[in-house]
């Protein structure tokens, strides 16, 4: 976990009051945080939010124009700035008013006239908790991450790339589309294993799902199926195109030129590829027909496309 630093924190003050104003600033200062401040709810919107996003808020609940309360919904409705924590700096001992204040989204008050060690703990406090948070968030991402994710080449997995066909296929059948899936095999690839080793098999891996991934456009999704297959989804891709795509893939593996410790390796691959059809039942036959074509390919040769048959 990062150490937490006052100096890698900017906190936005806003208030109307000078002297209070200069108050909150210095003792601040006085325990590194980095500091700017706004006079009028127009200024810390406009001025100050929008081009600083400040680490926290400190709010006056009582501000002309605009209370404090109505700016904090506002920064709380916006997903730019919900994350930055809000607290609130009071005179006003009613109940109402703190009710109001968490109920906007505020994380705590302090009351005025405030003790600066208080201060300083509930801003230490909310800055950390506000750390934690984006770390465990991170955190999450990275796992998600992996769990999405082939170890060795860095490209979706199976599981993946399974959920993101069901998804196109559940689109298709909604709207009445069409999609195609490219199924690729790298030829020969055992020999090269047993030929030059795994170092050099990974390395393969590797490099051909790096160049079928470029070979490929945003919207269109890939994976690793499993060994050295790898699967491409095609949204809004009939089989003629498909087909384009595919011989194109074919062509960019075959021009590779794959080296470890001065052992060289050329590959190529065998692609199948299949056009979903309203009579298929899921996804898998899809997949099956164009893993059928794929075969055809190797049976005519290898270094090839073949096209599977329409259901």
């Amino acid at each position: 976990m990062i150490k937490f630093r006052a100096e890698d924190c900017l906190i936005l003050l806003v208030d109307d009051v000078g002297k209070n104003l200069q108050l909150a600033v210095n003792i601040l200062d006085s325990a590194g945080y980095a500091t700017i401040y706004a006079s009028s709810v127009k200024q810390a919107i406009i001025e100050r939010v929008e081009t600083a996003n400040p680490d926290l808020i400190l709010l006056d609940l009582m501000m002309p124009e605009m209370g404090g309360i109505e700016l904090c919904r506002r920064l709380k409705s916006n997903a730019l700035y919900a994350h930055i924590p809000i607290i609130f700096v009071t005179d006003s001992e009613e109940k109402e008013d703190i009710i109001n204040a968490f109920n906007s989204g505020a994380v705590d008050y302090v009351n005025k006239p405030f003790y600066s060690w208080e201060l300083l703990a509930k801003v230490k406090i909310h800055l950390e908790l506000k750390k934690t948070q984006e770390e465990l968030k991170n955190i999450n991402y990275q796992l998600e991450k992996l769990v999405r994710t082939d170890s060795l080449t860095g490209v979706n997995n199976r599981r993946e790339i399974l959920a993101l066909g069901e998804k196109e296929l559940q689109r298709c059948r909604r709207y009445h589309r069409y999609f195609s899936v490219l199924f690729i095999d790298i030829d020969h690839f055992k020999h090269i294993n047993d030929t030059f080793g795994h170092l050099l098999g990974d390395k393969t891996l590797i490099t051909v799902a790096g160049a079928i991934k470029n070979c490929l456009r945003q919207v269109d999704s890939f994976g690793r199926f499993g060994g050295e297959e790898f699967v491409a989804i095609l949204p809004e891709t009939n089989l003629e195109d498909a087909a384009t795509t595919a011989w194109r893939i074919c062509q960019v593996i075959n021009k590779l030129n794959i080296e470890i410790d001065r052992q060289k390796v050329r590959v190529t691959a065998s692609i199948g590829v299949a056009t979903f059809s309203p009579e298929d039942n899921n996804l898998e036959a899809v997949i099956e027909r164009a893993d059928r074509a794929m075969f055809a390919a190797k049976n005519q040769g290898r270094n090839r496309v073949s096209l599977g048959k329409t259901v």
